[in-house]
């Protein structure tokens, strides 16, 4: 089935994979943390990329966590997988691994040579140029902040890619609403439809209100429930409800990204326990990162208490 760019058009939660002690994934736990994401309809769900710890995973590993991803998803419920280099031989081969493993699209991670001053156009448009020639595959541009290791590309150097056909959304993680009201201008004067996703967990309602068609969020490792209800409020201008969910939205993912905003991952796998997903011994993060189940615990189990729908909890942890 071809992936467009309205098919991507909603949430896409970057899900997380559980880890035992000796930080293998535990796949039987991430069948079952995935079986309660689908079950709440994303439209797709995003797999190796940040929040799921891929570019700390080896080859096999991101191969096999889009397999198991794919064999449980609805065919419309695309596969996106995160694809980066650092070169761009590289970064051939990861789109080739992903593309045999069933992935449906490719989410392009900047590469360091993006942060080149003055960026020549060139430079970036032959990366994902390369990348999608070799895959076959729908690419999402991914914008990343600096912060995260990522770069916000130039006017230039963002209306240049894209023109490659095979660029059919661009994920906005810039964490800066001005930068991102740039983004969509550019995401907007496209000579084709490009879908516009929400990277910035830390203004998520904004974005959306500001043109974001969708989500492509960490923070929908354990929000994604609570996002695609208030993103179809927003898609109907059912404004006073959307406004009215974003303390209980915006507080949750705010416990998530609390500081250092790198530790992420790890509160979303201590919050999974609160709400049933995931057992203690399951929330490991691969180093050089810091698991935090002892340090984090009561934190989670107040967010979750506080800020997720009842319903959504299996048991009170």
């Amino acid at each position: 089935m071809s992936t467009t760019a309205e098919d991507l058009a909603g949430i896409i939660p970057a899900v997380i994979v559980p880890m035992d002690k000796d930080y293998k994934i535990d796949f039987q736990a991430y069948r079952r943390y995935l079986s309660w994401v689908l079950s709440l309809k994303p439209v797709g769900i995003a797999v190796n990329v940040d929040t799921g710890e891929g570019p700390y995973l080896s080859s096999d590993e991101r191969a096999e966590v889009i397999r198991v991803t794919r064999e449980m998803a609805d065919p419309a419920c695309r596969v996106v997988a995160g694809c980066g280099g650092p070169a761009t031989h590289t970064a051939i081969e990861n789109a080739k691994v992903a593309r045999d493993s069933g992935a449906d699209a490719l989410l392009v991670f900047p590469t360091p040579a993006f942060l080149n001053d003055p960026l020549d156009p060139a430079i970036p448009y032959d990366y994902h140029k390369a990348i999608a020639d070799a895959s076959g595959l729908p690419l999402v541009v991914f914008q990343l902040a600096p912060l995260f290791g990522g770069v916000n590309y130039t006017p230039d150097a963002l209306r240049k890619v894209l023109t490659i056909p095979e660029v059919i959304a661009l994920k906005d993680a810039s964490f800066d609403s001005a930068h991102f009201s740039l983004t969509k201008n550019i995401v907007s004067a496209a000579d084709r439809k490009v879908t516009l996703l929400s990277g910035n967990d830390n203004f998520m309602l904004e974005s959306f209100l500001l043109g974001a068609e969708g989500g492509l969020l960490g923070y929908a490792a354990v929000g994604v429930g609570l996002l695609i209800e208030q993103l179809n409020a927003v898609k109907r201008k059912q404004f006073d409800r959307a406004l009215d969910m974003r303390a209980r939205v915006q507080g949750f993912c705010d416990y998530i990204y609390g500081h250092p905003i790198g530790d992420y991952r790890a509160r979303c796998k201590v919050a999974l326990v609160h709400m049933g997903l995931l057992e203690p011994h399951q929330t490991y993060v691969r180093p050089p990162y810091t698991s935090l189940w002892e340090q984090e615990a009561e934190n989670a189990k107040k967010a979750v208490e506080e800020f997720q729908p009842t319903e959504v909890g299996v048991r009170a942890a």
